[in-house]
């Protein structure tokens, strides 16, 4: 019971702040819970589990065209398109994760960068389904239950997306799977002499991530009702590695302050050093993965250790 006040009172909070908030100021907070959201399911696959995908935002994108191209094309009603599309996330995870598991490290990571290049060109080349180059845009989200959700309201639903994957992989983390994963992750071969179903853990895992990306881009295309190939590009997968490692992989709470800090530093080094911000960027991401390799989050733990 304490568990689920405190987790309901995170969720009060987070989207309490958008009612103070300027329409631009919405939408970043919006963009950056989004982004944190992403960032703590690939720290479970990533982190937790040990394997290396650049499949994430891939599926990202899946849910954000299937909700659209179910809604506006095919005419389905809001929860049979959102259903259908955590199917369809669902079934494209499996047909990925299945082979996927005669498959680790290098390897693995090439196989879904081919899959994310794939889903690009698919999403280019689709035609009127897709868009083409220029995607989807000029949509609403319809009524729910004759309900206009906008503005801040629609960030307190990002806001609930956010705790509730949270609470989720929290739970799961904690749980006999979180411990067979981290098995998995540090020795493979030791687990299985344990008990532990290497291949299953590989799939649940990729699976279990890949829908909540999925469930995570249909909220965002509601976010600026426009979905585009740019949007879901490689460069963003990385960028989603990138947050997580320099969060610190494997904690829960380092994916959210590596998510923050690299969503927010752009906006930061921008008004500072102009159109060099990207090397900035660059130079300190690598900083960071050389000088602190357990994340951002180790020094908190160093910091810790040194006051008590």
């Amino acid at each position: 019971m304490n568990s689920a006040l405190r987790w309901l009172g995170a969720i009060v909070l987070l989207s309490a702040a958008a009612f103070f908030m300027s329409d631009y100021h919405n939408d970043v907070y919006r963009k950056l819970m989004l982004w944190v959201t992403l960032a703590l399911g690939y720290n479970f696959l990533f982190g937790i589990c040990g394997q290396v995908s650049f499949s994430h935002f891939a599926f990202y994108g899946i849910g954000a065209y299937a909700v659209v191209i179910l809604l506006f094309q095919a005419h389905l009603p809001l929860p049979l398109a959102v259903l259908c599309g955590v199917v369809l996330c669902l079934l494209f995870a499996l047909v990925v994760a299945i082979p996927s598991t005669r498959l680790e490290g290098f390897y693995l990571a090439l196989a879904t960068l081919a899959l994310g290049q794939l889903f690009i060109v698919v999403l280019n080349e689709g035609g009127s389904v897709t868009g083409g180059n220029g995607g989807i845009a000029n949509y609403r989200l319809p009524d729910i239950f004759g309900v206009h959700i906008r503005g801040p309201w629609y960030t307190a639903v990002i806001a609930t997306l956010l705790v509730g994957t949270l609470a989720l992989l929290w739970r799961l983390d904690h749980s006999w799977f979180g411990r067979a994963c981290r098995a998995v992750r540090d020795n493979p071969e030791a687990a299985e002499a344990m008990g532990v179903n290497v291949a299953r853990v590989k799939v649940i895992a990729f699976t279990l991530t890949a829908v909540l990306a999925g469930i995570a881009g249909m909220v965002y295309a509601f976010v600026d009702n426009t979905v585009n190939p740019p949007i879901f590009g490689i460069e963003n997968a990385f960028l989603l590695l990138f947050m997580v490692i320099v969060g610190g992989a494997g904690r829960h709470a380092g994916a959210v302050v590596g998510a923050v800090l690299l969503f927010l530093l752009p906006f930061w080094l921008s008004p500072i050093v102009g159109h060099h911000q990207a090397l900035i960027f660059g130079v300190l991401v690598v900083a960071a993965i050389l000088f602190q390799p357990r994340g951002l989050i180790g020094l908190w733990d160093r910091f810790s250790r040194s006051r008590g």
